[in-house]
Order: structure tokens, then sequence, then C-alpha cells
């Protein structure tokens, strides 16, 4: 052991408290992105709106969780260094040495091992998904890959976990196909804006692109044009992937639209803040108004999607396409 590592394992506690820190249990809210692909297989699937369905959604969300928090732990440890040099982020346990960093990686592989056969209760189809997540956290935070350090690979490799939740949702229930893709990419788009705009949001409050690339070796790249021109790139390629799915599954959803446009202006006025919240998403909850917002969006996208509107299509002149899924998945 080099005198780095003995110096840590030396100032080190014992406690357990540090190990609950970074699993990041706070951060476990970001999995009701599953919602969305829970919903749409309720909408491909009608007959399993019932009460037994109940129980694999909780085991996956669990699952999910689980499998998350193993991603949030190997990236606190390898983020040590660099967090050190941010004027929050020091203070999170693994910066600021509070545990030892091969207790921390045995955390990683029990909470990795642990989610993957939650997931496999579930069905296979799912823990296959669940793997998924857990590689993106591999691919993501571990050298020599390490996206994370890549421009605009960083937060494309970091939002695919968006896409992965909504296909983790549909196949809690669903486990013969697919979902649509153009939902997969659209919501590959909305992940690739939020995580855009924390990173957006991260730059201004370092305020010094010195500090920032020492901190984020992407941010040696990243200034603040290029990132607003990324989110640009991000709300238009979501929206035009939204539209093909609007237009090709359920017209109905096309209502939504000025909710959703609203939700997204929302989030992007808190970015443009000093401060911004959206540099901790968990702590999103405390902007009231955002948060009724969005659950009214929210509420007002399920009720569209469980609603016909016979007229809408004959007002747009569109007629819904009816073909068999790009691939079927043979249950084992």
């Amino acid at each position: 052991m080099d005198s780095t590592m003995a110096g840590e394992e030396a100032k080190a506690p014992r406690g357990i408290r540090p190990y609950v820190q970074i699993a990041r249990i706070d951060h476990w809210f970001k999995n009701a992105f599953m919602l969305l692909g829970v919903l749409v297989a309720l909408f491909v699937e009608p007959s399993l709106f019932r009460w037994s369905s109940l129980p694999a959604i909780a085991l996956a969300f669990l699952a999910t969780c689980t499998t998350a928090s193993s991603n949030y732990v190997i990236n606190e440890v390898l983020d040590a260094g660099s967090d050190r040099k941010h004027p929050t982020k020091r203070f999170r346990p693994a910066a600021a040495e509070a545990v030892r960093r091969r207790y921390a990686l045995a955390e990683w592989l029990l909470l990795g091992i642990l989610g993957i056969s939650l997931g496999w209760l579930v069905n296979p189809y799912f823990a296959l998904a669940l793997l998924a997540l857990w590689v993106m956290g591999v691919v993501y935070n571990v050298p020599p890959v390490r996206t994370k350090e890549v421009p605009y690979l960083d937060v494309l490799s970091e939002s695919l976990n968006n896409p992965i939740r909504l296909v983790l949702g549909w196949f809690a229930l669903i486990q013969d196909r697919f979902p649509p893709v153009s939902l997969i990419a659209a919501y590959w788009m909305v992940g690739a804006f939020f995580m855009a705009m924390k990173r957006f949001a991260e730059y201004r409050e370092i305020g010094d692109a010195t500090v920032a690339g020492r901190y984020r070796r992407s941010f040696k790249y990243y200034d603040a044009d290029r990132l607003l021109i990324s989110l640009f790139f991000y709300a238009i390629a979501g929206a035009l992937f939204s539209g093909v799915f609007i237009v090709r599954y359920h017209v109905e959803l096309i209502l939504a639209i000025p909710f959703v446009a609203g939700f997204f202006a929302y989030y992007m006025k808190l970015g443009l803040q000093e401060r911004s919240p959206v540099q901790n998403p968990e702590r999103l909850y405390r902007e009231r108004g955002f948060l009724l917002y969005a659950v009214l969006t929210l509420v007002v996208g399920s009720l569209l999607m469980f609603t016909s509107i016979p007229a809408l299509y004959d007002m747009l002149n569109i007629e819904l396409v009816k073909t068999p899924p790009l691939w079927t998945l043979e249950s084992p």
C-alpha cells in the first residue's frame, strides 16, 4: 500500500454513516424516470392495469435504486481527488477522506450484485437492462474509458441512463418486446438536456475557466457558449423524436406540448440562476413552484396517454400506422 492510501486508511473513521451517504439514497428519486416506461407499458397492454402488477413494479424500483447506488459509490470514490477542488463537493465523504477506499469498493460491488440479483427476480430481461445501467456507471467513471472526462460524451453517456430507466419500467411489466425507439431516443435527449444544464450551472458557479478545468477535464474545452449551443441541440432533438412518437402512436399527447415546453423553460430558468439548484437535482423539491408545475405536467401527460379524442385525427389528417414491433424477444 502506498503512502497516500496508508494516510487515507489512517484518517478514515470506522462509522457506517459515510458509507450510507456515498450510496446517495437521496438521489433515488431520479429512478422515477422509470415511470414513463411503466405508463407506456400500461398504454400498450391495458390488461396490466391491475393491483397484481404493483409488487413487480415495487421490486423493480428497489432493484434499480440499489444498482444506481452502486454507481453513485464508484462515482464518489473515483471523483474524490477532483471533488477536493470544488467549492462544495470537497465536503463529500470520499473527498473528505471519511471512508476507506477498499471498503467503498467492496460496497460498490456488493450493491451492484444485490441490485442485479433483485432484478433477476423481476425477470431476466429486466436484469439485463439493470446490468446495462451498472455497466454505464463503469464506462462513465472508471479509467481508462471514463467518459465523464470527454466533452459532449460526458453528457451523452451519463444521460443514456434515462432511456435505460425507461426500458426498466417497461420490462417490469412487458418482456416480449422493446418500447418504441422514437420514445427511447427522445428520453435520451431529454436526459442530455438536463445534464448539460447541470454542466452549464456548474461552470458558471465556479466562475474561473482555469479552476473549472482542474476540477473537471471536460471544462478545459467547454465554455458557456458551447454548453448553451449543446442545450439547444438536445432540446430540439428531444422535441423532434417526441413528435415522431406522438404522431405515430397517440396524437392526443400533442395537447401536452405546451405543458412540456413550459417545463423545459422553467428548468432552464432555474439553470440560469446564480447558485442554480439544478447543480443538485436531488434538492429541486425545495423549488415548490417548479415541483408543482412538474406534477401538473405529469398528470396532464398521464391523463392524455389514456384518453381518446378521435376528432384530433380528423382535424390533423393523421392515421396511426399499425405495424408489428421492430424487435420481438422470445420468453426464456
